[in-house]
C-alpha cells in the first residue's frame, strides 16, 4: 500500500552540464545493466546530490562503493524500492519507530504524476475538513469532528457543519487501523454514523451523512475574510487554509478590503493551515508588514555541494511590493496576532518566523508541527538533474514512475533562527474545545475572541476554561498527497559535474 508522508515541494529549473566551476560529484557508480534496480539506481543517485543530510548518511557518500558490482550489490539488497528509499533517509521515522528522527518529512510515491498534480492544490474530494482522535486515553477506538466544510463542494450541500462528531463509516466503528480503508480507500462515497457527547461519554446518533468525493475539487484558501468593529477598532479577520500561488490576487484583495475598512489590527487564523507556496508566505508578510524590499524575510540553506553553487542573492527573500502582477496591499502593522496550532506547518511556520525579527507576533493556541525544512520534486530524469519540469515529460525515465519529494534545505529568518523542529510555542496558550469549537469569524470563537480580549484590553467576558482539548492524532488534510508543503518557485540554474 502506497504510504502519504509529510508533503513538501518545490518548482525549481535547472541545467546539467559539465565544466570546472561545476558541483564535483566524484565518480558515478553505475549499476549492471542486466540487473533489475532501476528504482534503486535513480534514488540512490538523485539523493547523494540533493539531500540535505548527504554528508551525514555513510550509504549516501561519493565513496561508499569501491567498483559497480559492490553498487549493484547495495541496490539489490533492497528488492522493494520504497523500502530502499526509505533505509537512505537519515534516521527516518518510517524505519526507525520509537528511535528519534531526524528526517520525519521526505517521502516517496510510485506514481510521480500523482505527486505533480497534487502540489497544485487539486485533489478528489468530497469537501469536508476533519480531524480525528481517540475517544478514550485506552483502546483503539477513534472518532472525528468537524472542523470546517468547503464552499461549492459536496459536503456544503449535505446536513453537517463544523463541530459535529461522527465514530462510524458505513456502519462500522472507526479504529486506528481500520480509519484508512474507510474514509480515505477507494470508494469514492461513504456514510458517516454521526454522535454526540453527552455525561462525558459518546452517544452514537441515528443521524447518517453520505459524501461523495469529485475530482478536481479546488479549495480557495481564504475562508473567511472579514473587519470586526471591537470597542471602535477595526479588526482584520483572515482564515487562512492553505498557501496556493493561484489565489494571490484573491488575497491581496482580501488586504485591500481590509485597508478600505480601517483596520488597524489584524487576526491571522492559519490553525488548520499546513503550508503551501513559499512566495505566497513572502507576499502575505509583506502584506501584513509592509512592502520593505530591503528587508529579508528568509534565507535559505541547502547541502554543501548545493549551497556552494548558488549566490546570497539566490539564496535570500526580502519583502515585496507587488504580487508580480499588480502592487501590494499591506496595513504596514507594527504586530500580528496568529492563531496556530500543531495543525499548523510549514508555510505557516515560515510566515511566523519570518515576520519575528521585524514585528511582535502574538501567538495564541498551541505549538506548531515544526516544521522548517523544504524538499524538491525529483524524477528519473538525470540529464535535468534529477529535477521536475513539466516540460520535459518526454525524458523521464517511461521504466520508473517513482518521484522522490526529500527534504534539501531550511529556511532561516533575518536573524538566523530556524531551529523550531519542536515546534514554535504560543504566547497565550488555549487548545480549541471538541465541546465548544464555535463559528469560525464569529466573534465569540474561543480562539478569535482570545485574540480580541488581548486587542482591546478588556477584562474576560467569557470563560475560556476547556472542557475536552482537542488532541488530533490526524487530519483529513494529512491523508492526501498534498498533505503539508512548502515549495519554492523561483528558477535556479545549477550546473552538476
Amino acid at each position: 500500500m502506497k504510504k502519504y508522508f509529510f508533503l513538501l515541494g518545490v518548482a525549481l529549473i535547472f541545467s546539467a552540464c559539465s565544466n570546472d566551476d561545476g558541483i564535483k560529484n566524484g565518480p558515478t557508480p553505475n549499476p549492471d545493466p542486466d540487473a533489475d534496480v532501476t528504482a534503486q539506481n535513480f534514488m540512490w543517485q538523485a539523493m547523494n546530490l540533493w539531500y540535505f543530510w548527504q554528508g551525514e548518511v555513510a550509504d549516501l557518500a561519493d565513496d561508499r562503493f569501491s567498483s559497480d558490482a559492490e553498487y549493484t550489490a547495495f541496490l539489490e539488497s533492497y528488492t522493494d524500492p520504497e523500502n530502499f528509499y526509505y533505509s537512505i533517509c537519515n534516521k527516518h521515522s518510517r524505519i526507525v519507530g520509537t528511535e528519534a528522527a531526524i528526517d520525519r518529512f521526505s517521502f516517496g510515491d510510485d506514481d510521480y504524476k500523482e505527486l505533480v498534480s497534487s502540489l497544485s492544490g487539486v485533489s478528489k474530494s468530497n469537501g469536508l475538513e476533519f480531524n480525528l482522535m481517540y475517544k478514550y486515553a485506552n483502546g483503539n477506538e477513534i472518532f472525528g469532528y468537524v472542523l470546517y466544510v468547503l464552499p461549492d463542494s459536496n459536503a456544503s450541500g449535505a446536513d453537517i457543519v463544523r463541530g459535529e462528531m461522527f465514530t462510524r463509516v458505513n456502519g462500522v466503528q472507526l479504529t486506528d487501523s481500520n480509519y484508512i480503508n474507510l474514509l480515505f480507500g477507494s470508494n469514492d462515497t461513504y456514510t458517516l454514523g454521526m454522535a454526540h457527547i453527552e455525561n462525558g461519554d459518546f452517544v452514537n446518533d441515528s443521524k447518517e451523512v453520505t459524501l461523495t468525493k469529485v475530482a478536481n475539487q479546488v479549495e480557495n484558501p481564504i475562508l473567511v475574510a472579514k473587519t470586526l468593529d471591537v470597542n471602535g477598532t477595526k479588526v482584520a479577520y483572515l482564515m487562512y487554509n492553505r498557501f496556493l500561488s493561484s489565489f494571490d490576487e484573491q488575497l491581496n484583495q482580501a488586504f485591500a478590503q481590509f485597508k478600505a475598512e480601517g483596520a488597524t489590527e489584524l487576526v491571522l487564523d492559519m490553525r488548520y493551515n499546513p503550508g503551501g507556496n513559499v512566495n505566497t508566505s513572502r507576499l502575505l508578510a509583506s502584506m501584513i508588514y509592509g512592502t520593505h524590499t530591503d528587508e529579508v524575510y528568509i534565507k535559505q540553506r541547502w547541502n554543501d555541494k548545493v549551497q556552494a553553487q548558488l549566490t546570497n542573492e539566490f539564496l535570500t527573500d526580502y519583502f515585496a511590493n507587488t504580487t508580480g502582477t499588480t502592487s501590494i496591499n499591506t496595513l504596514n502593522l507594527s504586530r500580528v496576532f496568529v492563531l496556530a496550532t500543531n495543525d499548523s506547518a510549514s508555510a505557516s511556520e515560515l510566515v511566523m518566523n519570518g515576520l519575528a525579527p521585524h514585528m511582535e507576533v502574538i501567538h495564541i493556541g498551541e505549538t506548531t508541527r515544526g516544521k522548517n525544512e523544504f524538499s524538491i520534486t525529483l524524477v528519473d530524469d538525470p540529464d535535468n538533474t534529477f529535477v521536475y519540469n513539466s516540460n520535459r515529460e518526454d525524458k523521464i525515465n517511461p521504466n520508473n514512475s517513482w518521484g522522490l519529494q526529500p527534504l534539501v534545505g531550511r529556511n532561516e529568518n533575518a536573524a538566523g533562527f530556524s531551529d523550531y523542529t519542536s515546534g514554535l510555542v504560543p504566547d497565550i496558550e488555549l487548545a480549541e474545545d471538541i465541546t465548544n469549537l464555535g463559528i469560525l469569524g464569529e466573534m465569540d470563537e474561543p480562539l478569535l475572541a482570545r485574540a480580541l480580549l488581548e486587542i482591546s484590553g478588556g477584562s474576560a467576558k467569557m470563560d475560556f476554561t476547556v472542557e475536552m482539548p482537542a488532541e488530533p492524532f490526524t487530519s483529513s488534510r494529512l491523508q492526501t498527497p498534498m498533505r503539508d508543503n512548502m515549495y519554492l518557485d523561483k528558477p535556479l540554474n545549477l550546473q552538476i559535474q
